[in-house]
């Protein structure tokens, strides 16, 4: 748009009569008009600012400039000025404004941070909104008389002449009437630039979360009363029912940190610096987008945001308005694309991307968590995705048991750490409930005795001290230098009893044992392959906070809906080869059917990738195989047993779970905890995991031998009372499952967690990775997988 046609525009809008006049006075007297002119007219003073004739939006005062001579203009933007006449009524003392501004000032002052000047008056109290008719075949920007309040009802609903307040609106009343022509000027790329103030929002969703911050830092004006924002949201929702959960957070609040899937509300990550670098130098009024769109999502995460639901909530006076709701859009499909919004078990009527995005056919290798999150995306996005699972089910590690009467996930079936965290936001889009964990744990020992808690408390103590001195030895470490994490364990405990002439009893070497299994447990490998150096390499991201729950429905449920409406087919086996030589990608099963598609994304465990289990040609990079190799593929089992009766109820009763100290070291990791897999007590189902060298111990025992050794300890554990033999029972396997081969990753010796982000790396453009062994923030979880699925839609659609 060049300055002419905008200047143009600005003629037609602001008084076309008196300029036609003078320009008619022009051509019959050049010389003359010119002087007169110069005493009658003044340019903007502000530099590039296209307003030779500027007109005050203010008329606040009988003696103001309209569109004629003052002695100053003040500019606001390229289309919005208002005179030095305006200005000394709201600014001189003895001015019948002068109490309203002052009035205004102490507000903005005892509520913000930015100078309350008169320009910024203007802006939030005199400017004129503008507003969009809702009509589909028009969308025509109007301005409103100043005298009209925006509200998101009338924003909602707004047509071209419709009557407010028995106050018709400035402007035309019909559809076909011209767009002001300064609307058109507001999508050039200098019209931001000029604009002497940032946008401040009134009135936004955002308020209710961010009560702790000044308005002004967070792209809201503080001049709005407190919390208006939530009685105009509830009674203007724009679909049905306002949804809040204790487990969303968010936003940070100041001097917060540590918490993922959380963002400062006050400022751009490095991501949307990268794609929004326009709003740099001023992040406010993208910082106003994206904290409403965030905040709004948060309150109905049952419906999908739209740009048409969205842009009734940005209530911001003047032209910069238009200005918003333009860049609403980009910043709602970013967020999208991020999974920030817009995710979870959404089933979308409409493509939530634009229409270039739908002409993309994509391959997903893989049904479990990673590939569904990524296909549910794409498909949500517009993009033709097609899931090719080997199993006859879904869920991949997510594999739920029902034959006890009760739900046991095989594989996943807690959520650690409940806040932000994705799985708890589909939960809550499905109506069900995650049983809360206690914190309680009774450690009991064989012959019946429970354990004193000062022990466990006390030993729970000394290990985490000896893995704190094994965090200053990796200090400055390189990968050669690396030990395995048992070796330096035993190193410190050794050290540590030597110089301080500490003896243990054998009760406390043994509680010892025990946390050292949960330490294995929460590797899903024996220690002596755990990397020293690197065994928690993600302790240094954020991580989800809050409670940790139990899906007491199984994960399946979530998966199973998170696959609605996909295009998947089972017991597809990729062979021999994922061929991207050529533009598009090749894919063969075994079956004879063939795929081509632009991108292919593998979510296959890593296991079988190790093991070449699917085949690339090209082969894939030699240090994406080397990262592949860097990591372990951990394994824990699981037996579950139905009984009778609670037997254990008698001694543990209200706790989730209880502790089995194990008699020697040799026994740890065999039955180190049992769960209820009923906490509200109506069923009689424990549940237990195999960690460590007990994997290996049970791998060529049958299924009854298993339960025998389990019930063995049981018994121990209730030497003082009958426990019943099982009525039934189950042992996993799944370091035989051909379509699975471990549990979940860890970093071997002299690895590193930057493996994690070289198997998540894409190859050419063309292949994408994803699982947990994919995700160095959050690996070994569902929660993981799903995210490294969330993220490679994102990549996929950004290539």
């Amino acid at each position: 748009m060049g300055w002419a046609h905008f200047l143009f525009g600005y003629l037609v809008c602001e008084n076309v009569f008196v300029l036609l006049f003078q320009a008619k006075k022009k051509t019959a007297d050049p010389e003359e008009e010119d002087d007169q002119s110069e005493k009658k007219y003044r340019k903007c003073e502000k530099a590039g600012c296209p307003a030779t004739y500027p007109v005050c939006f203010a008329s606040s005062t009988e003696r103001c400039a309209k569109n004629g001579y003052t002695s100053r203009w003040y500019h606001l933007s390229c289309g919005e000025h208002f005179c030095n006449e305006c200005f000394d009524h709201y600014y001189r003392s003895h001015k019948e404004g002068y109490e309203k501004f002052t009035s205004w000032k102490r507000l903005w002052t005892e509520n913000g941070k930015s100078e309350p000047s008169l320009k910024a008056f203007m802006a939030d109290q005199q400017l004129p909104y503008w507003v969009q008719c809702t009509k589909p075949e028009c969308g025509k920007w109007r301005q409103l008389n100043k005298d009209i309040q925006l509200t998101a009802s009338l924003a909602a609903s707004y047509r071209c002449g419709m009557k407010l307040n028995s106050v018709k609106c400035e402007g035309p009343d019909q559809c076909f009437f011209p767009e002001d022509m300064r609307v058109a000027g507001v999508a050039d790329s200098w019209w931001s630039s000029m604009l002497i103030l940032p946008p401040l929002l009134k009135d936004s969703p955002a308020s209710l979360f961010l009560t702790a911050f000044y308005p002004d830092c967070v792209g809201m004006s503080p001049s709005g009363p407190p919390n208006s924002s939530g009685k105009l949201w509830l009674e203007h929702p724009p679909s049905a029912t306002l949804c809040l959960s204790p487990y969303f957070h968010p936003f940070y609040q100041p001097n917060e940190c540590g918490k993922a899937l959380c963002l400062h509300p006050d400022m751009m990550e490095l991501d949307e610096l990268y794609e929004f670098p326009e709003f740099s130098r001023d992040p406010s009024m993208y910082l106003a987008l994206r904290n409403l769109l965030l905040a709004t999502w948060h309150q109905n995460y049952k419906e999908v945001l739209t740009p048409q639901n969205c842009a009734p909530l940005v209530i911001v006076r003047g032209l910069v308005r238009v200005c918003c709701v333009q860049a609403l859009g980009r910043v709602l499909h970013f967020m999208t694309k991020k999974g920030l919004i817009n995710t979870g078990i959404l089933l979308v009527k409409q493509p939530m991307l634009p229409e270039h995005y739908h002409h993309k056919k994509v391959l997903v290798i893989g049904a479990g968590a990673a590939g569904l999150a990524a296909a549910r995306q794409l498909h949500n996005f517009g993009v033709q995705v097609v899931v090719l699972e080997a199993q006859n089910r879904i869920g991949g590690r997510v594999w739920d048991n029902t034959s006890l009467g009760v739900t046991v996930g095989q594989g996943a079936q807690i959520v650690n750490g409940c806040i932000n965290n994705p799985i708890a936001l589909m939960c809550e889009q499905l109506g069900v409930e995650m049983h809360k964990l206690g914190v309680r744990c009774d450690l009991l020992q064989e012959g019946g005795l429970l354990t004193d808690p000062a022990i466990d408390k006390r030993m729970d103590f000394h290990l985490n001290a000896i893995l704190d001195v094994v965090s200053e030895w990796r200090k400055g470490k390189s990968q050669s230098q690396d030990a395995p994490l048992g070796e330096k364990i035993q190193e410190v405990y050794k050290t540590f009893l030597h110089e301080s002439s500490i003896h243990f009893s054998e009760l406390e070497e043994r509680v010892l044992q025990f946390h050292l299994s949960n330490l294995e447990y929460a590797c899903g490998s024996t220690l002596n392959q755990v990397s020293a150096r690197s065994w928690d390499h993600n302790k240094f991201f954020a991580q989800f906070s809050g409670d940790h729950a139990m899906l007491t429905k199984g994960y399946s449920h979530v998966l199973h809906h998170l696959a609605e409406g996909l295009n998947v087919h089972l017991q597809t086996v990729v062979c021999p080869s994922i061929n991207y030589t050529g533009d598009v990608i090749s894919v063969t099963s075994t079956n004879g059917s063939q795929w081509i598609a632009h991108k292919v994304l593998v979510t296959i465990p890593l296991a079988l990738l190790q093991k070449g289990v699917v085949k690339f040609s090209p082969p894939l990079p030699e240090r994406k195989i080397k990262a592949i190799h860097s990591l372990g593929a951990g394994l824990t089992e699981k037996i579950a047993l139905q009984f009778p009766y609670r037997f254990w109820d008698s001694k543990v009763q209200g706790a989730d779970y209880f502790g089995h100290v194990p008699s020697s070291p040799e026994d740890r990791g065999m039955f180190g905890v049992f769960y209820d897999m009923d906490p509200k007590g109506k069923q009689s189902v424990l549940m237990s995991v195999i960690t460590g060298e007990a994997v290996t111990t049970v791998k060529g025992l049958e299924e009854k031998q298993v339960a025998d050794l389990c019930m063995k300890v049981l018994r121990e554990l209730f030497k003082e009372q009958e426990v019943p033999d099982p009525l039934s029972f189950f042992v996993t396997r799944w370091g035989s499952d051909p379509w699975a081969q471990m549990s979940y990753s860890f970093v071997k010796t002299e690895g590193s967690g930057e493996a994690y982000d070289i198997i998540a790396e894409d190859v050419q453009g063309k292949v994408f990775f994803a699982g947990e062994a994919t995700n160095r923030h959050f690996p070994q979880t569902v929660t993981g997988a799903y995210l490294s699925g969330v993220r490679e839609a994102s990549k996929i659609t950004a290539i």
